[in-house]
Parts: C-alpha cells; sequence; structure tokens
C-alpha cells in the first residue's frame, strides 16, 4: 500500500477533523471541506451560528498547507498533515483558530518579540465495564509522579513514548498524576504555532494508541466527579531580536526579579480573567473543575512558586524564564487558547493595566483575590461577550460564533448530571 495522506484541523470544540486523501494528493497543497462544521455540535446538532454559513447553502472551505509540512503518521503508509484554512475566496477564514494564532504571534512579532510557547496536558484513563459503561482504568498503584508498571499496568504509555519520540514530538516529560489514573504530557517550548501543532497531533496520536489498549483517554477537565481536574496549561515567553528571553531581567527568576514586560502581561491576564475562562474553559463541565481551592485558575490572582495561584511566574530565570497560565483545559481548542493568552498578554502591556498585589494567602483556606471566574459556563459566555476588547483581539467573528455555539451547549447540558454530562464530551477530547 502506497503512503496516504491524513489532512487535518482542529475546529471549535478542540475536535480534530480530517480526510484520508490517496498518494496521488500528497503532492497538492489543499483540500476543501465544508464551512458548516463550524454550526456542528458535539450531538450533530446542526445550528445556525454566526459564520457557519448554513443558511447560505453550507458552503466549502479550503484547508490549504505546504509541503514540508507534511510529516509521518502513526498510521500505518499514513502521512499526516495539518493547515489553515481560507474562505471561498481565498482569503484566511475568520473562524480558523489556527489562523487566529497566526494573527496573535504577528501582534508581538509587530513588537519584536516572538512568543515561545510550552503546554502540558492532563488526562484520566478509562476503560470499559462488562456492560459497556466507562470507568476508571485499573491502576491499583498509582500515585502523584508514579511511573512504571504500578501507575500503568498496560504500559499503554510506553508506548505512546514510544511512538512520539519515532514521530519526533519533543518530549519533556510523561508521568502519572495527582489522582489515579491520571497522566501529565508535557512538551517543551516552541514556536507558538509549531508548538501547538505538536499538541493537538500527539493529543490525537495519544489517544488513539490508548485506544488500542481498550483505554479511553480523555483531555475533559472533570471526568471522574470523586476526582481532581485536568488542566491544560499554558507556559510563554519571548525571545528578542538578539535570540534572548525577554521575560528574563537576569539570571534570577520570581516575583522579586520580573522586568516591565512581565509585569504588563501578568496585568493583561488579571485584567481580563474573566472573559477569558469563556474562551479557554468553554465547556459546562470545565465549572466542575474550576473551583475555588482546586489549583486550577480560578481565582483572579499570581505569584511565584505558588500552584494555586492562575498566573505563576517562573523561579527560574535566563533562558528559562516564563509565565504560566493555569485556567485553561483541553476542551479548549489549543490555538485558541494560546492565541487568547497571548492577546490578554498584550493588552496588559499596551494598556498599562495596573498590576495587581501578589497572592499572599495559601490557596485553600484563605486568599486575598476575592474575584474567580463565573460558577458555569452561561456566566462564563457572558464575560467573553462583555469583554469586548479581549474580543477584538481574539477576533470579534470566531467570537461570536463561539458565544453561539456556547449558549447552545449551556441549554443543552442544563440538566445533564453525573456520567450523562461526562458522556456528552468523553469521545471528542
Amino acid at each position: 500500500m502506497k503512503d496516504r495522506l491524513r489532512a487535518l484541523f482542529c475546529d471549535h470544540l478542540s475536535i480534530m477533523r480530517g480526510k484520508y486523501l490517496p498518494n496521488s494528493k500528497i503532492g497538492d497543497n489543499g483540500t476543501r471541506f465544508c464551512r458548516s462544521v463550524f454550526g456542528t455540535h458535539y450531538d450533530r446538532d446542526l445550528l445556525n451560528a454566526p459564520g457557519a454559513m448554513v443558511y447560505q447553502g453550507l458552503p466549502d472551505m479550503e484547508l490549504v498547507w505546504r509541503h514540508d509540512d507534511i510529516r509521518d503518521g502513526w498510521e500505518p503508509h499514513t502521512k499526516v498533515v495539518l493547515g489553515d484554512l481560507l474562505d471561498d475566496a481565498g482569503n484566511p477564514l475568520p473562524l480558523c483558530p489556527r489562523g487566529t494564532l497566526r494573527r496573535a504571534v504577528a501582534a508581538w512579532e509587530a513588537k519584536g518579540l516572538t512568543p515561545k510557547v510550552g503546554i502540558e496536558l492532563e488526562a484520566f484513563a478509562l476503560q470499559a465495564d462488562d456492560r459497556g459503561r466507562l470507568e476508571p482504568y485499573d491502576a491499583p498503584g498509582g500515585v502523584v509522579y508514579g511511573t512504571g508498571p504500578y501507575a500503568d499496568p498496560l504500559r499503554f504509555n510506553d508506548r505512546i513514548w514510544e511512538v512520539a519520540e519515532d514521530l519526533g514530538f519533543s518530549l519533556e516529560m510523561i508521568t502519572a498524576e495527582f489522582d489515579s489514573p491520571q497522566f501529565e504530557y508535557v512538551l517543551t517550548f516552541d514556536d507558538a504555532v509549531k508548538a501547538a501543532d505538536d499538541i493537538v497531533l500527539f493529543r490525537l496520536m495519544a489517544r488513539e494508541i490508548a485506544l488500542e489498549y481498550g483505554i479511553v483517554l480523555t483531555f475533559m477537565p472533570k471526568p471522574i466527579a470523586e476526582a481532581g481536574g485536568s488542566g491544560m496549561h499554558i507556559n510563554f515567553s519571548f525571545t528578542d531580536a538578539t535570540g534572548g528571553n525577554a521575560l528574563s531581567s537576569g539570571p534570577k527568576g520570581g516575583p522579586d526579579h520580573m522586568n516591565d514586560l512581565a509585569r504588563g502581561c501578568l496585568a493583561g491576564l488579571l485584567h481580563h480573567h474573566r472573559g477569558l475562562a469563556g474562551l479557554i474553559a468553554p465547556t459546562a463541565n470545565s465549572y466542575m473543575r474550576l473551583q475555588p481551592g482546586s489549583l486550577s485558575g480560578y481565582w483572579q490572582n499570581w505569584g511565584g512558586d505558588h500552584r494555586n495561584v492562575t498566573t505563576r511566574i517562573s523561579s527560574e530565570g535566563g533562558a528559562k524564564a516564563r509565565l504560566e497560565h493555569r485556567m485553561a483545559d483541553a476542551t479548549a481548542n489549543p490555538y485558541t487558547a494560546t492565541a487568547a493568552v497571548l492577546h490578554a498578554a498584550l493588552l496588559g502591556v499596551e494598556n498599562g493595566y495596573a498590576l495587581p498585589p501578589i497572592e499572599t494567602g495559601d490557596g485553600f483556606e484563605n486568599t486575598d483575590a476575592k474575584t474567580g471566574t463565573a460558577i458555569d459556563l452561561k456566566g462564563a459566555v457572558a464575560d467573553l461577550e462583555a469583554d469586548t476588547a479581549l474580543g477584538a483581539a481574539v477576533g470579534a467573528e470566531l467570537v461570536a460564533n463561539h458565544v453561539f455555539m456556547k449558549r447552545k451547549e449551556a441549554q443543552k447540558t442544563r440538566d445533564l448530571e453525573g456520567d450523562a454530562l461526562r458522556d456528552f464530551y468523553v469521545y471528542f477530547v
């Protein structure tokens, strides 16, 4: 069998969409999809969302790529490629999450700075019981920072590691997380678009490899009500014209050694805290995770080496200086979430927002912060719609589509609880 091409994009719901194309098409640079995918919900309900053109004939959009972006895949005889979406006139599609991140990068590059991004993913492993119901993967010796067969008896993570290395993913680590059977996957820093490309492909690969072992690996924020949550932490820094780390003010890091750029980024992230939630914690399930005292990014606060704040400034300086935003989860499109964080940070730099004092509370019983995210998806969507500055920066058309779809989602999930709410999402993310 000759190599085929799997052409992919990550949609508004963070679902990977694509086509298999024959070997004869590998030399091409594009293929077409129905634009009204952007009006399609998890339950396949087709909605007249802004920009989806459902009532305008459900026209085509084009996915285009460069030949150099084609890479080896994890399926036999299959190459994979990610591309950018164009409208029927050949212009960048405003609803394209990857294009949204490209615009965020360009906005920073206009200031002489190149964003570098590292994304941390957390996931739970589930498996079906004799009646087909999902239950936690049986890892009886699983502990936080667990490794080896007690944490992963089937060793499906070994296979994920092996395939990741074969495909050239730059792994930082794989480990068991706080709750069993929860795992963390971290890729190293890279240019922002490349980092998001790698995350969406790694996530898809990991889920498909795990499924070969009978494991449903889900990156949804709270699949097990009694356990903790899973986040998608977005770490970022910037290189300047000399190649140095622009967030660094010297060999030492942390709050006592911040420069003006770091202060501005922090101020922007705090100022747009509630609006950000509607984009980067975008499901009903997200607000089971975003709770006070849950190490989840609920509070409008910042700190140093403190896991109960939303934005941490690393204690490492020099080349490793960075900020870590901890609110997002992987039901968010990684391109959109990264773009939103970068835009909020840039708004802080450009507008000179005041930076509130550092968090001094423990985050469990005491906190200086008095403002958190909304308590549910409906409230978070309202906060996003009210944050017109963030919406304009990210992209008015993308945000309008997102607000419409998420309002419908809040209605669809209003009466769902427990396994029913989990199963609304679990096979998609």
